[in-house]
């Protein structure tokens, strides 16, 4: 996991900057649902993996 959050700072650091400062912006609900989907994501992935 630390692997695949490490790639974008490294490979795109102003990229990174910004995503940081839109997310610092939204709203609680918002930001929940960035929470939420990349949890689906993950699951997704991991069961695609396996």
């Amino acid at each position: 996991m630390l692997v695949l959050e490490g790639l974008l700072p490294l490979l795109l650091p102003q990229a990174w900057r910004d995503t940081f400062r839109r997310m610092i912006e939204l709203k609680d609900g918002q930001l929940r649902f960035v929470g939420l989907m990349s949890i689906v994501i993950g699951l997704i992935l991991f069961w695609v993996a396996k």
